[in-house]
């Protein structure tokens, strides 16, 4: 397992850097998953890059800030990323989506049950994240990933 950084150049954005990191699991409930993890940035210069790398995605991890200060951001992205799926030809409502919400640990941090419903994602598994002591990251991707292969094992039924 090795963490590699790429480059991906999209017709409205710039360069974007990001992270990438494939995970081969073995043999797990009679599949043998390769899990592929991209991060991206936030900023809305790279939203066509997002857009890009939903295109196949089984599965979305949202992070989101929980400052208080990131909420309308939040709100935002999370939208976007709706359309983006629906623009796909993917059901936003059939996909899993895992909710993390991290940087719980600051003063002005909004709650997870409250992000939850002010991002309308009911139904959906929200963790509560500190990601630089490694808290809730464990958590949400391995919610994700048993979410993806339960989706992949009812499709091969």
């Amino acid at each position: 397992m090795r963490a590699v950084q790429g480059s991906l150049k999209t017709h409205e954005d710039r360069t974007l850097f990001f992270d990438f990191l494939q995970l081969e699991l073995g043999r797990v409930g009679g599949l043998s998953p390769k899990i592929q993890l991209y991060t991206l940035p936030g900023q809305a210069y790279y939203e066509a890059s997002r857009k890009l790398l939903l295109r196949g995605a089984d599965g979305v991890v949202f992070v989101a800030d929980s400052s208080e200060d990131h909420l309308q951001g939040n709100i935002q992205f999370w939208r976007k990323m709706l359309e983006h799926l629906t623009s796909l030809g993917m059901n936003p409502q059939t996909i899993p989506v895992v909710l993390q919400c991290n940087k719980q640990d600051l003063p002005n941090a909004v709650p997870a049950a409250s992000l939850r419903t002010i991002l309308r994602a009911d139904g959906r598994q929200v963790f509560e994240a500190v990601a630089i002591r490694d808290t809730g990251v464990r958590e949400t991707l391995k919610a994700i990933t048993r979410e993806v292969m339960a989706l992949s094992k009812a499709q091969l039924a």
